[in-house]
C-alpha cells in the first residue's frame, strides 16, 4: 500500500487498503487547491486510513453540492486529503501526496467543461459535471 504525506512529512497518512476510485477533478476549486489545472485524488474507505500529525481545515462548497473539508499541513502548507459530505464514508487523498510514479491513473475525468483544452486524460470516463450528477440524469 502507498502511504501519503506532506511536503515537510509532520501530516501523513497510512493506508490500509488500496484506492476504491482515482479521479482527475478539472473543477476550479481543484485547480485553485493545487495550483495544477486539475487534481487527481485517490478515494479510499474512511476506516483505511490513519491519520498521523497535526492538519489545519479549510471547508467550502463543493460545485456537485454539500460541503467539502480540506486538510493541509500547517507547517509546510501541502494539501494531503479531503472528505466531502457527499461521499461521508470515503477519504479523498491527493494522489501527488504518495509521490508514486507507478500509482494508477484516473478511471473518472470529472468537471471537463474546466478543463483547460490541452489536457488529455487517455482511457478514462469523461464527465462535463461531477459523475454524481451525470449518473443521476
Amino acid at each position: 500500500m502507498a502511504d501519503a504525506r506532506c511536503t515537510c512529512g509532520a501530516l501523513t497518512l497510512t493506508l490500509s487498503q488500496p484506492s476504491k476510485l482515482v479521479v482527475a477533478c478539472h473543477c476550479l476549486d481543484c485547480q485553485r487547491r493545487t495550483g495544477a489545472p486539475f487534481g487527481v485524488g485517490a478515494f479510499y474507505p474512511a476506516d483505511a486510513v490513519a491519520i498521523s500529525g497535526t492538519s489545519k481545515e479549510f471547508t467550502r462548497e463543493a460545485a456537485s453540492g454539500g460541503k467539502v473539508h480540506t486538510y493541509f499541513c500547517p507547517n509546510c502548507g501541502s494539501s494531503v486529503y479531503w472528505k466531502a459530505e457527499n461521499l461521508s464514508s470515503f477519504v479523498g487523498v491527493a494522489v501527488g501526496a504518495m509521490a508514486d510514479p507507478k500509482f494508477p491513473a484516473p478511471a473518472r475525468s470529472v468537471f471537463e467543461q474546466s478543463k483547460h483544452d490541452w489536457v488529455q486524460i487517455e482511457g478514462a470516463e469523461h464527465f462535463q459535471q461531477s459523475s454524481a450528477a451525470k449518473n443521476s440524469n
